[in-house]
């Protein structure tokens, strides 16, 4: 069976979801990977912290028994994170705690070329690590889109050719720009989460596959997407046969379903 790496899992608490704490999310959601046979998924904290956002020092600590399948991104903001944050990722970094870094534009109303951001940027080359950066609608209505087109990213890719840089989401509902920024700049990625609340339906399912079909055409070889599902305010379980109707060779199945993952994340 193909190993599969969910590169875009998150443990926070939703509005209008009942609240559970923090250690029976963790448990959630490695009942999930295992009903679901996936072998590993890569954790982002958020832009904020709060009682329903945990922080990435949280998160380190709550997956601490799970190292072996779970793997933290570090989220990271202009208005929610000070020096002392920063310089706690540059300690994550050295001791092999975190994987990456998250940016929240949109949520955020920066853009991400903002000079704010470039010390993140040049973190994540220091230690050869990818930068997530969101893209597309947002989940809160208080989002700003202009900050979170993808078009944006081309100004960082160009600026800084040796940092990979994962576009969350595709872009949606601007695929067709995200398609050129990846196939422009070859440092640049982008991962399939987050394209529906919960589950699929079979009229969504055929139209999100067209589109991701017509990513791939516009892109061609070799493939620059990552597996993702945006748990759980995805369902795993609908992701997985999105995936599986994606018509694939099985090397550029295997890129997107865990190895471009693997090698970027160093996993």
């Amino acid at each position: 069976m193909m190993r599969v790496i969910d590169c875009h899992v998150h443990l926070n608490h939703y509005e209008g979801t009942k609240y559970v704490p923090l250690e029976e999310r963790i448990e959630m959601l490695v009942h999930t990977m295992e009903a679901d046979n996936v072998d590993h998924s890569i954790i982002l904290s958020s832009y904020k912290v709060n009682e329903d956002r945990p922080s990435t020092e949280q998160l380190i600590k709550a997956t601490k028994k799970y190292d072996d399948i779970l793997s933290i991104v570090a989220g990271f903001s202009i208005d929610g994170h000070n020096d002392d944050d920063f310089q706690h990722c540059r300690k994550w970094f050295k001791e092999g705690l975190i994987r990456g870094m998250k940016l929240y534009c949109g949520y955020e109303h920066y853009y991400p070329y903002d000079k704010r951001y470039q010390r993140v940027y040049d973190l994540c080359v220091e230690f050869g690590m990818p930068v997530m950066i969101h893209t597309g609608d947002t989940f809160s209505s208080k989002g700003k889109l202009r900050f979170s087109h993808p078009l944006n990213i081309d100004e960082v890719a160009v600026d800084n050719p040796e940092l990979k840089i994962i576009i969350c989401h595709l872009g949606n509902p601007w695929i067709r720009d995200c398609e050129e920024v990846i196939y422009k700049n070859k440092n640049v990625y982008a991962d399939i989460s987050g394209l529906v609340l919960g589950e699929f339906s079979d009229y969504f399912e055929d139209f999100m596959v067209d589109k991701v079909t017509e990513f791939l055409n516009y892109v061609g070889e070799p493939l620059y997407l990552l597996y993702g599902s945006d748990w759980p305010i995805s369902s795993m379980e609908s992701y997985l046969n999105l995936a599986a109707k994606l018509k694939l060779t099985q090397h550029s199945r295997e890129l997107l379903m865990f190895r471009n993952a693997q090698a970027l994340f160093k996993i």
